[in-house]
C-alpha cells in the first residue's frame, strides 16, 4: 500500500473519530519518548540526578529553583523504583499538554481541527526529543496548558469553576517555575486593554482566581520571604548579562531567531493550511469560534514570547534558549483559526503524512544522536556517564574498608548525585561541600557515619580544595578507572574516605 493512500485512510479515520486518534497518538507519542531515552541513555541525565538529589529532602524550596519537579521524581522513584519511570513521568506532563490544548480547541475547530493544532504543536523538539530530561521546563507544560484553557473558558462562560481552575494552574506553575510571570503578564494585559475581556473585572471571577492562586503558592511565597528569595539569585547567574546598549537589541533577536528555528517542522507540519493558496471560489471553514475567541488565542499563542522580548529589550539581559518550552502551546490552535480552511480529506491527509515524517525523523535523529554517531565521533555525551559503576565501586570498597553503610556523599551535583543514585545505600550528597547548598544535612552526624568524597575534575590523587574543608582527614584511595558507553578511552574518578567517628 502507499504511503499517500495510508495517510488518506489515517486521515478518514481521524474525521470519523477525532477522539480515538488523539488517543492513539498520545499513546504512540508516550511509548516511543518512552522507551527511547530508557533504552539508549546509560546513566541519567543531570537534570534527574538534581531531581532524584533534591527531591529525597522534600523541602518547600531550594537554592535553584522551586521543588514541584523534584519532588514529582522521587515520588516516580518510590513507586517504581526504575528509570524508566522519570521518561515515563516526562511523557505524562507532555500528554497532558497535549490533552488540554485539545481541550480547549474543540469548542473552536471542532475535533479535527483541535487534533491537528495538537499534531503541529508536536513538531517542536520541547515536547519529544528534549523532553525525555525531565526538568523544571517540562512540568511548567500541562499547567501552561490548563491556565490559557480555563482563561478562554472563564472570558466566555464566566463560570466561578473555570476561575478557580486558572487560579490553581497559575499557583502550581509557580511551583514548577518562576518563569510563569510570562504567562500571567499578557493575561492581566489582556483583561485591560481587550474590550470584552475587560467585562470580567467587574464580576468576582479574576478576584477568586487571584485568592486561589495566592493560597495554593502561599507556602513557597513564604519560604522564598525566609530565605531572601535564594533561587533568584540562580535565575540572575543563568541570564546572560548586557554588555552594553547593543545587547538590549541583540540578546532578545537572539531568542526570537532560535525560537524561530525551533519552529520550523511545526510550521511544516501547518503548511498544508496555507499552501496552496486559497482560491477565489474556495469558501472558508466554519467555524465555532468569534473574533473575541481569536483575540484570547493571539494573546495566548504570543502573549508570553512578546513578554521575553519585552523584558530582554528592558534589561538587556539574554534568556535561555531552552525556556521557550511553553512558550508556544497554543499556536497551533491560533493557526488553524486563521487558516479558515476546510479539513478535506486530502488537505489532512497531507498534514498526517507531514506529521508522521517530522515525528520519524526526530525519533531517528534521538537514535543517530545516542546510538550511531557515539560510535564513530566519542562526542562527551552526560547520559553515557559510567555513573553506575562509579556509584556501586565506591560503595563496594566503602563497606570493605569501613563495614558501615554508607549515608553521605561529599561532591558535586553530577559526581555526588550519580553516586548518591547508583550507591545500593543510597547516600545523601553534601552539594560541593558546602552546608549552604544542603542545609538539610546534619554535619555532625556526618562526622559521626562518615562520607566518601568523590570528584573528577583536578589531580585524583588530591582532595580538591573545595571540597576539602569538610573533610581534613579525608584518606585518599586508588583512582577508579571507569569508561564512558560508546568509548575505549579510560577516564579516572578521585574518591577518599572520610572514617566515620566512634
Amino acid at each position: 500500500m502507499e504511503p499517500k493512500s495510508r495517510a488518506f485512510r489515517l486521515a478518514a479515520w481521524v474525521t470519523e473519530a477525532p477522539g480515538q486518534a488523539l488517543a492513539a497518538f498520545l499513546a504512540l507519542h508516550a511509548l516511543v519518548w518512552t522507551v527511547l531515552p530508557a533504552l539508549l541513555y546509560a546513566n541519567l541525565p543531570l537534570d534527574l540526578i538534581e531531581a532524584l538529589m533534591y527531591g529525597r529532602e522534600w523541602q518547600l524550596g531550594y537554592d535553584k529553583l522551586p521543588p514541584l519537579p523534584w519532588w514529582l521524581v522521587e515520588i516516580a522513584y518510590r513507586l517504581a523504583g526504575h528509570d524508566f519511570a522519570y521518561y515515563l513521568l516526562a511523557e505524562l506532563s507532555v500528554c497532558a499538554a497535549f490533552a488540554l490544548i485539545y481541550a480547549a480547541a474543540r469548542p473552536l475547530l471542532g475535533g479535527v481541527g483541535a487534533l491537528v493544532a495538537v499534531l503541529i504543536l508536536d513538531g517542536l523538539h520541547y515536547v519529544n526529543y528534549t523532553a525525555a530530561k525531565f526538568n523544571h521546563d517540562v512540568v511548567q507544560l500541562p499547567f501552561w496548558a490548563l491556565a490559557g484553557f480555563a482563561l478562554h473558558r472563564g472570558l466566555r462562560d464566566r463560570r466561578i469553576s473555570d476561575w478557580l481552575l486558572l487560579g490553581l494552574a497559575v499557583g502550581m506553575s509557580l511551583w514548577a517555575k518562576y518563569f510563569v510571570v510570562v504567562l500571567v503578564a499578557p493575561m492581566v494585559a489582556l483583561a485591560l486593554v481587550d474590550r470584552d475581556a475587560r467585562k470580567c473585572l467587574a464580576t468576582p471571577g479574576p478576584y477568586v482566581a487571584i485568592a486561589v492562586a495566592l493560597i495554593v503558592t502561599a507556602p513557597h511565597v513564604v519560604w522564598l520571604f525566609r530565605t531572601d528569595f535564594l533561587p533568584f539569585a540562580y535565575a540572575e547567574h543563568r541570564a546572560v548579562l548586557s554588555r552594553g546598549w547593543y545587547d538590549h537589541l541583540w540578546h532578545p533577536f537572539e531568542f526570537g531567531i532560535s525560537q524561530l528555528f525551533f519552529l520550523i517542522p511545526s510550521l511544516l507540519i501547518a503548511g498544508p493550511l496555507f499552501i496552496p493558496k486559497r482560491a477565489a471560489s474556495e469558501p472558508r471553514a466554519m467555524a465555532s469560534a468569534d473574533a473575541f475567541d481569536l483575540r484570547i488565542v493571539t494573546w495566548l499563542a504570543f502573549g508570553p514570547i512578546v513578554t521575553v522580548l519585552l523584558m530582554g529589550i528592558v534589561s538587556g539581559r539574554g534568556a535561555v534558549a531552552m525556556w521557550g518550552y511553553p512558550l508556544w502551546l497554543f499556536l497551533g490552535v491560533w493557526l488553524v483559526l486563521i487558516a479558515q480552511r476546510k479539513l478535506d480529506l486530502p488537505r489532512l491527509s497531507r498534514i498526517v503524512l507531514t506529521w508522521a515524517i517530522v515525528f520519524a525523523c526526530l525519533a531517528l535523529a534521538f537514535v543517530a544522536n545516542y546510538d550511531i554517531l557515539p560510535r564513530f565521533d566519542h562526542r562527551y555525551r552526560a547520559v553515557f556517564f559510567p555513573g553506575g559503576t562509579l556509584g556501586r565501586d565506591i560503595t563496594r570498597d566503602w563497606h570493605a574498608k569501613t563495614g558501615a553503610p554508607l549515608k553521605y556523599v561529599i561532591g558535586s551535583m553530577w559526581d555526588g548525585g550519580n553516586v548518591a543514585h547508583y550507591s545500593p545505600d543510597q547516600p545523601r550528597v553534601l552539594i560541593d561541600g558546602n552546608p549552604a547548598r544542603a542545609p538539610w544535612i546534619d554535619l555532625n552526624d556526618l562526622k559521626r557515619s562518615g562520607a566518601v568524597v568523590v570528584w573528577t575534575d583536578g589531580d585524583r590523587n588530591a582532595v580538591p580544595a573545595e571540597l576539602h574543608a569538610l573533610a581534613p582527614n579525608a584518606q585518599v584511595q586508588p583512582p577508579l578507572e571507569l569508561h564512558y558507553r560508546h568509548s575505549t578511552k579510560p577516564i579516572e574518578a578521585g574518591w577518599a574516605i572520610v572514617p566515620p567517628q566512634k
